[in-house]
């Protein structure tokens, strides 16, 4: 196995082997109290979703799995998409922590029915992204072109044109709901905002820089949701 190939994978392993003890932090300290059953089931179920999607990567397509270690605003060259990235980021964190306060005053009543529906949504966001993954090897998580990029029309793109949006819209309802929390949702309207504008964005980098994409918005109609946008 080359250095490129093992330094990629520790870097995948030390993000993964920090991603509970972040969420723990975050929603933990908030809250005041380690009595929140709701925080300890979405941590071990969307850490072991990352885990799963990680090595899915690393042995199928270790290319795009480095794509997608390069995220967030400074990985970003386009201006409007490193505003975009701050606003999603600052969206979800706002999410979480009010999820948290919600824990330690009490301000929702969650069935657990509903908590568990949370994380079958945050479950099948990451089943979503991974066929995603199958289907397009070029899906970074930064708006560029990669080298010998093609328009990709099959399988979830042939339904709709962000089918990766798709799965982070589900990502975006499930897990305010897998902890607990009503409240949790409302800081998640302006992600969504947020992630309407990057798709809007998006389309018109690609319509400017991919042959072919502008014709395939023609071919399929429907954004993010079949029959809504």
């Amino acid at each position: 196995m080359s250095d490129a190939m093992n330094e990629l994978h520790r870097k995948a392993a030390l993000r993964l082997l920090l991603l509970p003890i972040g969420l723990a932090l975050v929603l933990f300290l908030p809250a005041g109290t380690l009595a929140w059953w709701q925080a300890w089931l979405f941590i071990a179920v969307f850490t072991a979703c990352s885990v799963a999607l990680t090595i899915y990567l690393a042995v199928t397509d270790p290319q795009l799995l480095a794509r997608r270690m390069k995220a967030g605003p400074r990985a970003e060259t386009e201006p409007a998409q490193k505003i975009i990235m701050v606003l999603v980021i600052v969206g979800f964190t706002a999410a979480i922590v009010i999820a948290a306060l919600d824990r330690r005053f009490g301000w929702s009543a969650v069935p657990a029915a509903v908590v568990i529906l949370g994380d079958l949504l945050v479950v099948l966001a990451h089943v979503a992204f991974t066929i995603v993954f199958r289907a397009n090897t070029f899906a970074a998580s930064t708006i560029r072109l990669s080298e010998n990029q093609t328009v990709i029309s099959t399988g979830p793109y042939a339904v709709v044109r962000h089918p990766m949006y798709s799965g982070a819209l589900l990502l975006v309802l499930g897990f305010p709901l897998a902890l607990g929390s009503w409240v949790g949702l409302v800081p998640m309207v302006p992600s969504l905002a947020a992630l309407v504008w990057r798709i809007i964005d998006e389309e018109r980098f690609l319509c400017r820089n991919l042959g072919g994409y502008a014709d395939y918005m023609d071919t399929v109609r429907w954004r993010l949701v079949p029959g809504v946008w």
